[in-house]
């Protein structure tokens, strides 16, 4: 690296370390003040599931078709079967198959 670009990298690393450092410290200090029952326990709950929801249906429907068929049997297949990872592969095999068929 040039030397004179050592201090800006520097300084963008010690700053990005502390304000991870921040949110983090500052979520475990939050969290005890968060209520243990209620509608908002309840939504927080909900909110890891509707963030994974807000990142996949845009791909799936962006996939047509294709992509509703794959999230289909790969949510039928961890519905009955319990096990993510045939249900995941098995989702991966019905883009791959489209995919080489060209369709």
């Amino acid at each position: 690296m040039h030397p004179s670009a050592e201090l800006p990298a520097a300084l963008a690393i010690g700053l990005a370390a502390l304000a991870t450092y921040g949110l983090r410290a500052g979520g475990l200090l939050l969290a005890e003040r968060l209520p243990k029952t209620g509608r908002l326990r309840r939504g927080m709950d909900a909110l890891p599931g509707a963030l994974l929801l807000s990142l996949v249906v845009p791909s799936i429907a962006n996939a047509g078709p294709w992509g509703v068929l794959a999230a289909g049997i790969t949510a039928l297949v961890a519905w009955r079967s319990r096990n993510m990872l045939v249900a995941m592969l098995l989702g991966m095999a019905v883009v791959l198959v489209q995919r080489q068929l060209g369709l």
